[in-house]
């Protein structure tokens, strides 16, 4: 009667009554907590471990970016002298230390004249570019696809000294150096790569004692900076190798200042 009288009336009709499972909720809600808890513990786990080890390779090859461009006045001012003029340098070579978090780590360029930075190398490239292209607009061969060009090379010559460098430190089992430590210090070639060729510029002949002064200058710098680099970080290296690494880099600067200081849009020449 229910049944014909809720089809006649439109009335709705009642869900059926399910049997009862009282042990099929508790199962589920147990087997659905089980896999959360033990899938986010999981989870955490490997996010945890993946995070610390980027965070410690970041921190291993690149450091912190900002740490390159703490400097004023007063440090660029003195890492110049000691870039372009190394012999002249009478303090030590080593960086300064201090305990940060529970670890010795090193202090900015702001606090210590033998800090790597970034902001010298990089105003040294763009000056480098600007009288590279005032070079050859004084012989009539300036034209911006000329100063791409030149753009590029350096980018390649900077490159260069910085494989140079870190194969240097790999040959020696000490491949741990920072990354912008390493492009740091390559960088500073640019600053006498300047130098030299504003003297082509003002005075032609000029150029013929400058280029190799500077040259000069920069691997003594850099062979200085490497002693330091290799000495606090090599545990055990042939000393007969490791002298004959850092004459090939002070000899590696000659052939690189001269491909670099040859302002010509020819790749070789």
């Amino acid at each position: 009667m229910y049944d014909s009288l809720g089809a006649q009336t439109g009335l709705p009709r009642p869900p059926p009554n399910p049997q009862p499972n009282p042990f099929g909720n508790a199962f589920v809600g147990a087997g659905s907590g089980l896999i959360r808890g033990g899938l986010g513990a999981y989870g955490e786990k490997i996010l945890g471990s993946s995070s610390e080890y980027v965070q410690s390779n970041i921190s291993r090859y690149f450091s912190d970016p900002q740490y390159y461009f703490q400097v004023n006045d007063h440090y660029v001012r003195n890492k110049l002298k000691v870039v372009l003029f190394p012999f002249l340098h009478r303090g030590h070579w080593s960086r300064i230390t201090e305990p940060v978090g529970g670890r010795l780590s090193y202090k900015p360029p702001i606090y210590d004249i033998n800090a790597p930075d970034l902001y010298i190398p990089l105003m040294a490239f763009g000056t480098y570019v600007v009288l590279a292209g005032i070079s050859l607009g004084l012989h009539g061969k300036f034209s911006p696809e000329a100063l791409n060009w030149l753009f590029f090379k350096g980018l390649v010559g900077w490159f260069l000294q910085v494989s140079l460098l870190k194969m240097t430190l790999f040959s020696l089992g000490s491949g741990e150096a920072p990354l912008l430590d390493i492009v740091a210090y390559a960088g500073y070639t640019f600053t006498g790569m300047c130098i030299a060729v504003l003297g082509k510029i003002t005075w032609s002949y000029s150029y013929y004692f400058l280029m190799p002064w500077t040259c000069l200058c920069i691997g003594v710098f850099l062979v200085k900076t490497m002693k330091r680099v290799l000495f606090v970080e090599v545990r055990s290296y042939d000393s007969s190798r490791h002298h004959y690494l850092l004459l090939f880099i002070a000899l590696a600067q000659f052939p690189l200042f001269l491909w670099l200081c040859n302002i010509s849009v020819n790749w070789l020449f």
